[in-house]
Order: C-alpha cells, then sequence, then structure tokens
C-alpha cells in the first residue's frame, strides 16, 4: 500500500520519545559524587522530568524542518514538513535515495491540493498524535517512580544518569511494564534542566497475561536525541527503536523507527494548511533538486 506522503506519519514530541526506549547497560556509579554539593541522582532525574513535562505541556510553537529515513530497500527517503493548525503538511524531497520526477512532483502538488480542500487527514493524524503525546507524558511522569538513577560520566554541562527497574515499583499498565523492563541511560543539560539523548534496552522479556495475551522480547533497543533548535526550545532530532514479540493470535509485534529530522525553521503558530501549502510551493520554485543520495541510515 503506498503511503501518502501528504499527512504526516511521523510527529513525535520530545516526551513521546520515552514510550519504549532506553539501552546501554548502567555502570556502577554513585548516587551523589564525593565532596559535591549537586542534588543525587534521583534528585536530578525528578527535576529534569518535572522541566520536560512543563515545556512540552507549554509548547506551543510550531516548525518547518527535513524529516528522513531508510526505506525498505536500504534507500534514503526525505520530506520536507510544515505544522500548521490542522497537522503536519508534508512534500517528499527524496525517493529511493534520488529527486523526484517531474510526474512525481505533480502527484504531490495534487495531494497537498486535496489536503488543502479537505484537511480531514491531518486532523485524523493530529488525534493520534495528541493521544500518543498524551500517553507519552503519563510514562515520562512516571519515570523517577519506576527506575532508579546514578551518575555517569560528565561533558561540560553534559550529565549521564544511568537507569535501572526499581523493584518496588508496581506498573499499573502494559505499557507502563515495559517501560518498566528498561536499563539504559540519559544524558541531561543540567544548565537547562532537559534531556539531550536517552537509550535503553528490554532487559527481560514483557508477558502480558502470563504470555497468553503477548509478549515483548528481550534485547529491544531505542536512540533518542534531542537537540535545542531555537532559544528556549528542544526538538526531537533523531529517533531508532527495534522491539519484537508475539501478540495474541500468534501475530509479529514488529516496532521499528529510524529517522531523524533537521533544518528546523520557526513557522507561525496559527499557520493554516493553504499557507503551509504555499510555502512548500515557494520554496520548491526557489530550492534547486536535491542530490542524488544513495545508501540508508544506520
Amino acid at each position: 500500500m503506498e503511503r501518502q506522503r501528504g499527512v504526516s506519519e511521523r510527529a513525535p514530541s520530545a516526551a513521546l520519545v520515552l514510550l519504549f526506549f532506553l539501552f546501554r547497560p548502567p555502570v556502577l556509579a554513585q548516587d551523589r559524587p564525593q565532596g559535591d554539593s549537586n542534588p543525587s541522582a534521583q534528585e536530578l532525574a525528578r527535576q529534569v522530568t518535572a522541566n520536560e513535562l512543563k515545556a512540552q505541556e507549554q509548547d506551543r510553537s510550531r516548525w518547518s524542518f527535513r524529516l528522513e529515513w531508510p526505506n525498505s530497500n536500504g534507500q534514503l527517503e526525505a520530506d520536507q514538513v510544515i505544522q500548521t493548525t490542522d497537522g503536519d503538511l508534508k512534500r517528499p524531497l527524496l525517493i529511493d535515495g534520488r529527486a523526484l520526477t517531474d510526474r512525481e512532483k505533480q502527484k504531490s502538488d495534487k495531494q497537498i491540493q486535496q489536503l488543502v480542500r479537505d484537511p480531514g487527514p491531518l486532523r485524523k493524524a493530529r488525534a493520534q498524535q495528541a493521544a500518543d503525546a498524551a500517553r507519552s507524558l503519563r510514562l515520562l511522569a512516571m519515570l523517577p517512580r519506576a527506575c532508579r538513577f546514578t551518575y555517569g560520566e560528565r561533558r561540560g554541562d553534559l550529565v549521564q544518569l544511568n537507569f535501572s527497574p526499581q523493584p518496588n515499583f508496581h506498573p499499573p499498565s502494559h505499557e507502563a511494564e515495559v517501560f518498566h523492563a528498561m536499563q539504559g541511560s540519559l544524558w541531561v543539560d543540567a544548565s537547562q534542566s532537559r534531556v539531550e539523548e536517552i537509550s535503553g534496552r528490554l532487559i527481560h522479556d514483557v508477558k502480558f497475561g502470563g504470555g497468553i495475551l503477548g509478549r515483548v522480547n528481550q534485547g529491544g533497543t531505542f536512540e533518542v536525541k534531542q537537540a535545542e533548535v531555537a532559544a528556549g526550545h528542544w526538538e526531537l532530532t533523531l529517533l531508532k527503536i527495534q522491539m519484537q514479540g508475539k501478540a495474541l493470535f500468534f501475530k509479529t509485534i514488529g516496532v521499528r523507527e529510524n529517522y531523524t529530522r533537521s533544518q528546523f525553521h520557526p513557522v507561525p503558530e496559527n499557520l493554516s494548511v493553504a499557507e503551509a501549502a504555499r510555502m512548500i510551493a515557494a520554496e520548491s520554485r526557489a530550492t534547486p533538486a536535491p542530490a542524488q543520495k544513495t545508501g540508508s541510515m544506520n
């Protein structure tokens, strides 16, 4: 089934990143460096989590950015994405590692104009994204209670916090069970109390209903990064997730994501789909065709 490229399939908030991740095993470290008056690792995790929640809830900014990912053949694909009041509008930049043909450009233009006339698919995608974001925020709020934190390395303002499951925590949902079965590390910007990177690994199988309803297999990994794209504004820049398992009726669970977001530019908060379409058209006319790329994203 061909993907409808006019509708953004990926628009996760930084909090959404906390749905399934974390991957490097924690190293032995102290909860608080000797002779250091800084907060304990657990306290710092609590502070950063609270700040991330506040930032996510208050952020009303909208952006134009470049989205890249490898397709099933290992070829690089890329879209220009513009966030609007109705959802994320996008136009293909690369297909199978190459620039679009004139026919593909015309097809994309037609799809965009259909969404200008009827933004219903954009709104539907936005509603799903909002539900995912709300679920992720609940998991993010749970993080300091679900995990034990210890200090790792330090690189300037960046502080590593290694985490593992908190034995006395009782997950309230299937999502929380997966979340609680992870160990890994996160890097925080101590000066701004923001998460820069999270990586983790599922350390044991997670079984639902004793395995009857399904399971997620041990060894699943993820890596997530975000960056300050403008003063005080942080956005997701990389997401890699690889999970595997079996669900009810022996259907395979496959959670595989691998994409990057870059070249962020702010757009008006009240930007309409029609205005975004005009922006995309203007940029398409002004920008030379992108050079052909080959190879895959690892």
